[in-house]
């Protein structure tokens, strides 16, 4: 897949559907005009333009499993000073016709063939790409063993909460532990406070043999703190790869 966006041209897509995932998060399902395969963590481009000529453009993961569809999901997070994703909570609607280009990136990428145990560390809409590459495992039934150590300030704002224990259930390979940083959490395997390297180490154990891959992907605050943690883990600063949001 090509990294560069200024080689991919720009096409337009159609909202199917829309589904309210969290108190700030929302699901866009997009029909693509031409469909493409990607790789779970890749991105596209989206592109908003108004009657007057002003446009505005953000990059948003791609929360689908890495099959060539026609169509996609984005899960986007309201959020205050954004102006694209005001757009899609307040304004757009089943029908609407968006313009995007993809998909972006090769670095985020999750691993082919995945043979040895992976790590996937997230928070909030950071989980996205990090859903890609756990939906793309199941599709392809890969056994390879893999945790997700998911932030959230409570139950309620746990992005994919009932896929995700959905797959802990009926997947052995797959470790879900959740920090609840806002309310004491409901299981007793899960955290109430924000990831740090005990955290992490604690994570590490359940997976019973050592990453070769950790993914670490929130905003750039938490990337910083998760990224610390994961070394005062014991993990070597060579796997890691990070995908950051905001400024």
């Amino acid at each position: 897949m090509t990294e560069s966006g200024a080689q991919i041209a720009w096409q337009s897509c159609v909202i199917d559907e829309i589904v309210q995932q969290t108190p700030s998060i929302k699901s866009f399902f997009l029909r693509l005009s031409k469909p493409f395969a990607h790789i779970a963590g890749q991105h596209v481009d989206v592109r908003l333009t108004a009657p007057d000529g002003y446009s505005a453009m953000r990059s948003y993961s791609i929360a689908s499993s890495a099959i060539s569809s026609p169509t996609i999901e984005l899960a986007i997070e309201r959020l205050p000073d954004g102006e694209v994703s005001q757009f899609f909570h307040d304004v757009a609607t089943i029908g609407d016709e968006i313009e995007l280009r993809g998909p972006l990136g090769g670095h985020f990428l999750w691993p082919e063939p995945a043979i040895d145990p992976v790590l996937l560390i997230g928070a909030g809409s950071g989980l996205v790409p990090l859903m890609a590459m756990i939906r793309q495992r199941r599709a392809v039934a890969q056994a390879v063993p893999t945790a997700l150590l998911l932030s959230a300030r409570t139950a309620e704002d746990v992005l994919f909460s009932e896929e995700l224990h959905s797959i802990e259930i009926s997947d052995p390979a797959f470790v879900l532990a959740l920090a609840i940083t806002r309310e004491q959490p409901i299981r007793a395997s899960d955290f109430a406070r924000r990831i740090d390297g005990m955290m992490i180490q604690e994570t590490l154990a359940r997976l019973h043999r050592k990453p070769t891959h950790v993914f670490v992907c929130g905003s750039n605050g938490f990337v910083n703190i998760a990224t610390e943690g994961a070394l005062l883990a014991g993990v070597d600063p060579s796997i890691i790869k990070t995908e950051r949001y905001g400024g």
